[in-house]
């Protein structure tokens, strides 16, 4: 279904950030379906992970926005299927990073091309300064989130 400008005013934006951020995961989720038993926070992992090589476990967890053992629990099918490897760091076994083997590198191309198809929807009748100018107000809205999310945990402690 589809919205209008009509269906929303400026208090109503979270909910239309909501609207996308659902329209996004389904329009992935629906792609990667069709491949394997995958959902979108997988194809970010795999995303984060070519652009990054080897990362540790927590970093991934705050860059897809999940909790520790919810990372843990997307790593471990990922690791089921061979699309990564985990090791150990050789000064400090309990630090494990987790990096793509080879068929995590050629899956990657799958969420690649996923990822573009996602993004060439999205920016239809968009000029190169408004995807610009979208990216700096999101960026902005995150900061005051994240922000606002930090304040009221350190005042809570």
């Amino acid at each position: 279904m589809s919205c209008t400008s009509e269906d929303y005013d400026l208090s109503s934006i979270p909910s239309l950030i909501s609207h996308i951020h659902t329209a996004f995961a389904e329009f992935t989720n629906k792609r990667l379906a069709e491949k394997g038993n995958f959902v979108s926070s997988h194809g970010f992992i795999l995303y984060l992970l070519s652009q990054r090589g080897s990362m540790k476990m927590g970093d991934i967890a705050r860059l897809i926005n999940r909790n520790k053992s919810t990372t843990t629990v997307l790593i471990k099918k990922l690791r089921e299927e061979g699309l990564v490897k985990e090791e150990s760091d050789e000064k400090d076994s309990r630090m494990k990073y987790i990096s793509l083997t080879a068929q995590g590198k050629k899956y990657n191309n799958l969420t690649t091309a996923i990822s573009r198809e996602l993004l060439e929807t999205c920016y239809q009748n968009f000029s190169q300064e408004e995807k610009e100018e979208l990216l700096r107000l999101l960026v902005k809205l995150n900061g005051n989130i994240d922000g606002t999310a930090s304040k009221k945990i350190d005042s809570s402690t």
